[in-house]
Parts: structure tokens; C-alpha cells; sequence
């Protein structure tokens, strides 16, 4: 019987679509429930680190950036309009929740192909993108995220509230101005 037969057959188109989707819904624990409501009894309590612990993205000239360096809580914070928890740090990600009390609020960051990904699928939607001048070497905005890169680094920072999307054109502009500088 050959065990190797199924390693060489390519991956669905749908699988990065699948990805942004178990980040999108990575703050429930698939039963609806928050995970900030607490781990069910069967499973064991998450672990959280610091930003300074994020995993680090290496660029094709050595230098690395862990996501969570980009945008600071307090940075986060001002873009969500409220309190935020601690930052999450996922591989190339890192995430800002709101408090479970509310208001909805969250800040995602995404860093490497993970960030190109999401702007191709952006696009892909047909969702409207604005390019900014100015930011970095390319960056694009739209209602709820910006996109930008700086020599061949992708990073996008996503802003989920339930506010008029018009609202946080301007701080999500100027976040991205300054996230350039530290890439």
C-alpha cells in the first residue's frame, strides 16, 4: 500500500479561505460561546503571550518583526475607540480583543503571506480598495482594513466595530503611516 499516494495532490483554492475564517472566528469556541467566557470543563485554559513572545516573521534580508510589535495595545486601543485585553500572538498574527462586557471591538494584524492573502481575496470580493499614497512602498485602504508593503513585507491591519465604517478611515490611515516606518 503506498502511505504517499495523497501528499502530492495540491490543496483546494479554498483553503486560505478557510484560514481567514478560523481567524475571524478564533475569539469562539465553536459551541458559540466566547473563549473569553472560559474554557468548557473538557477543554484545558488557553495560553497567552506576550507581544515580546509573538513569533517572529523573518524578511528575505534577515531582519524579523513579531506582529505584535507593530501596533502597540495603547495604538490599538485608540483605533477601537475602548479598553482592549492583552495582545494574542498566532504565528504571523496578532490579535486585540474587546472586553467580554463590550463594546465589540477587535484589532488583527497580520503579517507576511497571510496579509497579501487577505488583500488578493479583498480583491478577489470585489471590495472597493483606495491606494495611500505615501505608505510604505504600496498600501491600499478599505471600510475595516489597510493594506501595506514595505520592500517585499505584506502587513494588514483589520479593525472589526460596530460603528459607521466612515468613522475610522482617518485613524486607520495614520495607524498604517506609522506601522510603515516599523516594518
Amino acid at each position: 500500500m503506498n502511505r504517499n499516494r495523497n501528499r502530492s495532490r495540491p490543496l483546494s483554492p479554498l483553503v486560505p479561505l478557510a484560514v481567514l475564517a478560523v481567524l475571524a472566528l478564533s475569539g469562539c469556541d465553536g459551541h458559540g460561546r466566547s473563549s473569553a467566557d472560559g474554557p468548557s470543563s473538557a477543554e484545558p485554559a488557553p495560553t497567552t503571550r506576550t507581544p515580546e513572545e509573538s513569533t517572529e516573521v523573518p524578511s528575505p534580508n534577515g531582519a524579523a518583526v513579531a506582529p505584535c510589535t507593530l501596533v502597540t495595545k495603547q495604538e490599538a486601543e485608540k483605533l477601537a475607540g475602548t479598553a482592549l485585553n492583552p495582545a494574542t500572538p498566532v504565528r504571523e498574527t496578532c490579535t486585540y480583543t474587546g472586553p467580554v462586557t463590550g463594546p465589540t471591538a477587535q484589532v488583527e494584524i497580520f503579517v507576511g503571506d497571510g496579509a497579501k492573502k487577505y488583500l488578493d481575496i479583498e480583491r478577489g470580493l470585489g471590495h472597493t480598495l483606495r491606494p495611500l499614497a505615501g505608505v510604505g512602498d504600496e498600501a491600499y485602504a478599505e471600510d475595516e482594513a489597510v493594506f501595506l508593503r514595505r520592500s517585499d513585507r505584506w502587513v494588514s491591519i483589520r479593525l472589526v466595530r460596530l460603528n459607521d465604517p466612515a468613522e475610522n478611515r482617518t485613524p486607520l490611515e495614520e495607524l498604517a503611516r506609522k506601522v510603515a516606518t516599523r516594518i
